[in-house]
């Protein structure tokens, strides 16, 4: 192993992040091999020396470097790409990525460090605004032996070094903390919203909440970027939606792939926009492939886990057209809650006295807690005023089955203790 203070560090990336690290670790004393694709990258950073040539030239200088790039595909260039840091690797060199990125692409990446003998480590980073006052915690995943051979180097820069497990570990852990960041944050313009209707102006609330909790730097951050008028800038708004959602789309990512259920990631993904006032374009809507997926999303949503499983793989025009239009488009819209809809649609079902039709519904009311078994019975007593009773009857049937179902069905919470 490399004497430790003999590595040699290298910094891939220098905006915030990583032009941040590169000034902790030469305040510190282990000045480092830079590369950006600006040439003067470096001019505005205290003894940060001028970037090099392309990240190859990084990595024939380094023991251990940093990735600090926005996206996945940044990574993959600088990592892998003909003038990247694997064209130039040698033994003992550890590549560290601070982009945020899916758990696959760690993977990816990962796997192609290892076939070239390199060692890889995932490492989120928080608070990205501290990187130059090595002030930044860093979320660590991959093995401990190549944890231990960089951490002279991550100590140069963090505050603290969090080796949370094997590879991906670190991105996971950095995922769910934006979890509860960009949750915290639409809480807050609900809040304020709420604050502002009731004739109170939202500073006041800002105000309560920093003498309460003093430490709720996060929580507010998004309020306190409002300007006078009251509200949030478009090119701040702008400025944050790309790395908000790229962030939450990891998030819907890694709860997929885990079989977690994350219905605030969906909501605050979705109203993304929204929760930063940019209201004056027309969200992308999706198409295609992703159309269709989102539209089996939206089925499993609306009616539980596994329930697209029978019309996957259909080319059926009307249920394609199911999929597409009426789950993709209409069932996903934000005028209504799925709850709404689902009310709504029960009632429909009522008038046509199918009870099949009925027990789909209100199954899917069951498995996703927005209805009750008595709210439901109600529910029959409701509709059979304004159905008529014969019809109620068949509404009292589909109900009925569906309660008796849901009852027999273990709780996951009994599952989980067998």
């Amino acid at each position: 192993m490399t004497v430790s203070q003999d590595l040699r560090a290298g910094v891939v990336g220098l905006g915030m992040i990583g032009g941040g690290v590169a000034v902790s670790m030469a305040r510190n004393g282990r000045v480092p091999a830079v590369y950006d694709i600006r040439p003067d990258a470096s001019s505005d950073l205290d003894g940060v020396p001028d970037p090099l040539g392309c990240p190859a030239d990084v990595a024939g200088a380094s023991d251990v470097v940093m990735v600090a790039v926005v996206d996945a595909d940044q990574a993959r260039e600088v990592i892998g790409g003909e003038k990247g840091l694997l064209s130039a690797a040698h033994p003992g060199l550890v590549v560290v990525l601070l982009a945020t990125v899916a758990l696959p692409v760690v993977h990816e990446l990962g796997n192609l460090c290892a076939r070239h003998g390199v060692g890889f480590l995932d490492c989120g980073v928080t608070p990205g605004d501290k990187a130059a006052e090595n002030g930044m915690v860093a979320i660590v995943g991959g093995e401990r032996a190549t944890v231990e051979t960089a951490l002279p180097v991550l100590d140069d820069w963090a505050k603290k070094v969090v080796h949370c497990g094997p590879l991906g570990a670190g991105m996971a852990t950095k995922i769910s903390r934006n979890v509860i960041t960009y949750g915290s944050w639409r809480t807050v313009a609900e809040a304020a919203e709420l604050a502002r209707a009731a004739g109170v102006d939202p500073a006041r609330l800002a105000e309560v909440i920093d003498t309460a909790d003093p430490e709720g730097r996060t929580l507010l951050q998004l309020l306190r970027l409002h300007g006078p008028d009251g509200t949030l800038p478009d090119a701040v708004g702008r400025q944050i939606e790309p790395l908000m959602t790229k962030d939450l789309d990891a998030a819907r990512d890694l709860a997929g792939t885990l079989g977690v259920d994350v219905p605030l990631v969906e909501v605050v993904r979705t109203r993304a926009r929204q929760t930063l006032e940019l209201t004056l374009d027309e969200p992308r809507r999706p198409s295609g492939d992703d159309l269709h997926q989102r539209g089996l999303e939206m089925m499993d949503a609306v009616y539980g886990p596994g329930f697209s499983t029978a019309v996957q793989g259909s080319s059926d025009p009307f249920t394609d057209e199911t999929v597409d239009y009426l789950f993709a488009q209409v069932w996903s819209r934000e005028g209504l809650s799925v709850r709404d809809r689902r009310l709504l649609t029960l009632g429909v079902a009522a008038t046509v006295g199918r009870p099949e039709l009925v027990q789909i519904i209100a199954a899917g009311g069951l498995v996703n807690d927005e209805l009750t078994p008595d709210q439901l019975r109600e529910a029959v007593l409701h509709l059979a005023v304004y159905t008529g009773w014969c019809k109620a009857t068949a509404t009292q049937a589909g109900v009925t089955a569906a309660i008796d179902a849901h009852t027999a069905s273990p709780s996951p919470t009994a599952q989980e203790q067998k």
